[in-house]
């Protein structure tokens, strides 16, 4: 991202002040593992047969099983935080929303997907105490084949 500018800077530039329409980045990708998939069913209690039975699956329209769309969904906040700076990371004052949120084709154990982002849109915050305003995200989580797997709009409030 562009934001050159800090929260806390002496000129009193927000980071947010810094994030123009257009700005992009891709993430560095990441391989769903069988793991992945078996820890995420425990955690979000979410066994269905899609996800968990290799044996029903093979006679699927999928052929085997397929992780999670928020399993995926959730690796991609992940690879979208360790692509921000130390500075970006701290002006981020939470993750506001997600809008148009698709899972468009299945993730299978063994893809590797990795995020593509571009800012569609500021809208400055003054009412609020703690944020410069909200940035809003075209993202596109794509797999090995460069097929989005998910799209959606992101949703951050920045200082």
């Amino acid at each position: 991202m562009s934001g050159d500018s800090s929260s806390g800077d002496s000129d009193g530039d927000s980071f947010f002040a810094g994030v123009e329409v257009g700005d992009s980045r891709v993430t560095e990708a990441r391989t769903i593992t069988e793991a992945d998939v078996t820890n995420f069913a425990g955690v979000s209690g979410d066994f269905n047969h899609i996800h968990t039975d290799a044996e029903r699956m093979k006679e699927s329209p999928f052929g085997e099983r397929i992780a999670h769309g928020a399993l995926v969904f959730s690796v991609a906040t992940g690879l979208l935080w360790r692509s921000r700076s130390e500075e970006e990371r701290e002006a981020v004052v939470a993750f506001y929303g997600i809008d148009h949120l698709r899972f468009v084709s299945p993730v299978f154990i063994g893809d590797t997907v990795h995020v593509e982002m571009e800012v569609i849109e500021t809208e400055p915050t003054p009412d609020h105490p703690t944020a410069g305003g909200t940035v809003r995200y075209d993202v596109d989580i794509v797999n090995q084949d460069d097929e989005t797997v998910i799209s959606a709009e992101f949703i951050s409030l920045l200082e």
